[in-house]
């Protein structure tokens, strides 16, 4: 098969399927899809909470070190003020 030919199916393969689609879409709503995505999930993330990503267990024991942290920090301010 000819190269020109091969290329001249396809261009009439694309404005039949554009078509198509001009036909089946109101001619109005002619958005594109990531960026009505994207604000949807910016809407989404703004109106809820964070995930805690942190089990109870893992919590604790965050608190426990920062708590041990925090100790030791007012150990030594408290060996420079002597």
């Amino acid at each position: 098969m000819d190269t020109a030919r091969i290329v001249q199916e396809i261009n009439a393969e694309i404005a039949r399927l554009t078509s198509a689609r001009n036909i089946l879409t109101p001619s109005n709503s002619r958005t594109h899809t990531r960026r009505n995505t994207k604000s949807a999930s910016i809407k989404r993330a703004i109106g809820t909470k964070p995930a805690n990503r942190l089990s109870p267990a893992g919590q604790r024991r965050l608190s426990d070190l920062m708590k041990k942290r925090w100790a030791e920090r007012r150990k030594k301010a408290a060996a420079k003020t002597k």
